[in-house]
């Protein structure tokens, strides 16, 4: 009887090991080959512009030295971050719409967890100090420049990025030690920590208990923190005497606040409300507000609309414009000289 147990119990670990999972099925969207190369050329198309606007900021506070001040500075690591953060999704999207068998590996599955759940996380720290910084600058302009020195900026950024990816990498790694034995079918974009929680061939209460706890504290505490930082601010804004600069004010806060409540929004009702009562396709759409929507507005909100931003751009791409067009004068001269 107990060799009869033990042979059971060894044909169950060799199944196990026969069915343990080496990739995984990302069904992505739904539809026919149609709907899937109309999806990637849009998301093709948003993707491109998102890369382009953040690199063209990025080049504007490295090259304009007008821009070496705090404010700027964060603008710029802001879409330094912004950069990395759709790359760490949007490009496996892409490939999956015109894959047939729609498949990502293993580690590059936990991969994409982590470096897309740390860069969100330093995304939340980064829309802090940026709401720090701008409650600095108009609550107390005068004591501005003592308090947001280059050195202090350098470490609140520094402090942001390291906190953003140590923060989820415990429970990453404790999600990567769990068994999957099958199914490999993860119903979403992206691989995802409530997906993969899911597929588990064992219960894990301890990881998802430690997941939900991280996730409201990075959201609900950074979020009540700016929104008191903007009510302040606005109450400042208040008694400008000038109903142009009041205007001004109220416009650039309520497009700074409008995609700081869509960002925090889509976050809320994906972790930390329960997402069961919605269907797979909503919880997909829902999810392209933080994956996809707020990198692309976030250049057009926090820097494009920026008086000294633009006419940075505009010196920029006019001494790259000059620039070529000397190279391309030089190389003539060259070939009349030979």
């Amino acid at each position: 009887m107990i060799f009869s147990a033990f042979s059971t119990a060894q044909s169950l670990m060799n199944q196990s090991r026969a069915h343990i999972v080496t990739e995984f099925i990302l069904l992505g969207f739904s539809g026919g080959w149609e709907i899937q190369i109309l999806l990637f050329l849009l998301f093709f198309i948003v993707y491109i512009l998102t890369m382009v606007g953040n690199g063209a900021i990025i080049c504007a506070v490295m090259w304009d030295q007008r821009l070496h001040t705090p404010m700027y500075i964060l603008l710029g690591n802001f879409a330094f971050l912004e950069f990395w953060y759709i790359n760490s999704t949007v490009p496996s999207m892409l490939e999956n719409f015109l894959s047939e068998t729609k498949t990502i590996s293993f580690a590059g599955c936990f991969l994409q967890l982590y470096f897309f759940s740390s860069l969100g996380t330093t995304e939340i720290f980064f829309l802090c100090i940026m709401a720090y910084d701008r409650y600095l600058a108009i609550c107390h302009p005068l004591h501005y420049p003592t308090i947001m020195t280059l050195k202090y900026c350098n470490i609140l950024m520094s402090v942001c990025w390291i906190l953003g990816f140590l923060t989820y990498s415990l429970s990453t790694i404790q999600l990567s030690q769990l068994s999957f034995c099958g199914p490999n079918i993860i119903d979403h974009i992206i691989c995802d920590m409530d997906p993969l929680i899911a597929l588990s061939c064992v219960p894990a209460p301890t990881t998802e208990i430690l997941f939900y706890i991280i996730s409201s504290l990075i959201i609900f505490l950074p979020i009540l923190y700016i929104l008191g930082s903007y009510i302040l601010l606005l109450r400042t804004v208040l008694q400008v005497p000038s109903a142009a600069g009041r205007r001004k004010a109220f416009s650039t806060c309520g497009s700074h606040l409008a995609v700081v409540c869509l960002f925090f929004g889509s976050l809320m009702i994906m972790y930390v409300s329960p997402t069961s009562e919605n269907s797979g396709d909503v919880q997909k759409i829902i999810s392209l507000f933080y994956l996809v929507v707020t990198p692309f507005l976030n250049p057009l909100i926090y820097s494009l609309r920026n008086k000294e931003m633009k006419a940075a751009l505009r010196k920029v791409m006019g001494i790259r414009v000059i620039r070529k067009t000397l190279e391309h004068k030089a190389k003539e001269q060259r070939g009349m000289d030979s």
